[in-house]
């Protein structure tokens, strides 16, 4: 038996930050299994995507273009702004911690909304720098209070618009109000993941906020709409003194070759992508209104997922769409957060929903 008294040095923040838990996949009766915990597209790749990825997957053995040049000069494009306006890394959680190691360090902080994106905490602490926690209110930001919590030891802070897990988002005018007070010093990340569901007008795209605002920088994923999970794939657009700062610090070639070529493809075939988008929005409503019906609270979303919060009976509404065959996501005590799936899986997930007790409900 090795003892421990033998074993490396590790940092001691360690002992207080739990993994990152993925979505689970869960099996019920008769071998149903539907995957509702994890944000994902219902919808794999296009043909056309396919075969770019299967064409990329004949280059395995060689390193992928660490800049990502063709990718790059394909999302100025589409994106209309300047390539060195761009940063790519490993999804847009990699692009987080690259900015975390750009800004953050002992004795700073970092601002956001909670309950939120569970990374933010994990990674925040990782840096060595404190997160700084703001309540929800009416599960969606705090902007006044997350400005408030601002000081002069805060380097970045994070709004989550749509927000992960409550699907709520915040308008136009409030989040340029809350910009306009938000010091020079200060980062703000608007983690925009779920942009592509949003449909309300009001909902303001952080893209072209971040022209005329030195201090603001958006991220971006392919892994959402786009159909890309597997392939972690996401961007950064910022100034270019915050891009080229991202950049420095990203993982040698973070982002493969197949991902590469298969964001480009799916930029290439973005209509027909956005017809599958316009599926899920549609079954977001219609999940959304069938539960309302039955006699549920759920707030107004804005991604591809719905939000119950049901406190102390969280885990027992979780395990009773397990029994079902159904994963959801739970948060312990708070609520859960049920992706959009295809219509059959949003039926199954309904029919647990309809048989859950009505005085569990809240």
């Amino acid at each position: 038996m090795v003892s421990e008294l033998n074993s490396p040095y590790f940092r001691a923040v360690l002992g207080s930050i739990p993994g990152y838990k993925p979505g689970r996949k869960v099996e019920g009766p008769g071998g149903r299994s539907v995957k509702l915990s994890s944000n994902e597209s219902p919808y794999g790749p296009l043909p056309s995507v396919l075969d770019a990825i299967a064409a990329g997957a004949t280059r395995l053995n060689r390193y992928p273009d660490t800049g990502a040049a063709e990718l790059t000069a394909a999302l100025a494009d589409r994106f209309s702004v300047p390539e060195e306006h761009l940063a790519l890394g490993a999804g847009s959680v990699g692009i987080l911690q690259q900015l975390l190691g750009a800004t953050a360090e002992a004795g700073t902080e970092v601002g956001y909304a909670w309950r939120s994106f569970e990374a933010y905490p994990l990674l925040t602490e990782l840096s060595g720098a404190t997160s700084v926690r703001v309540p929800l209110r009416d599960e969606t930001h705090d902007l006044d209070a997350l400005a408030g919590a601002i000081t002069d030891r805060t380097r970045m802070v994070l709004v989550c618009n749509p927000n992960n897990p409550t699907g709520t988002a915040v308008g136009e005018a409030r989040l340029v109000d809350f910009l306009d007070r938000v010091p020079d010093h200060v980062l703000v990340v608007l983690d925009e993941a779920y942009r592509e569901y949003v449909r309300d007008p009001q909902v303001p795209d952080g893209i072209g906020l971040h022209r005329d605002r030195p201090n603001v920088a958006v991220l971006r994923t392919f892994s959402k709409a786009y159909g890309l999970a597997a392939l972690r794939v996401g961007f950064l657009i910022g100034h270019p003194h915050v891009a080229e700062a991202v950049r420095k610090t990203m993982v040698p070639f973070a982002v493969n070759h197949v991902a590469q070529v298969a964001a480009v493809a799916s930029l290439a075939a973005e209509e027909e992508l956005l017809e599958r988008v316009a599926l899920t929005v549609k079954e977001r409503e219609r999940v959304r209104d069938t539960l309302i019906a039955d006699g549920w609270a759920v707030p107004p979303t804005e991604a591809n997922f719905v939000w119950l919060r049901l406190g102390p009976h969280t885990l027992d509404f979780a395990a009773a769409c397990e029994a079902a065959g159904v994963a959801v996501r739970p948060f312990a005590d708070e609520g859960l957060r049920i992706s959009v799936g295809t219509p059959e899986e949003n039926d199954a997930f309904l029919t647990v929903a309809h048989g859950f007790p009505r005085r569990n409900r809240d």
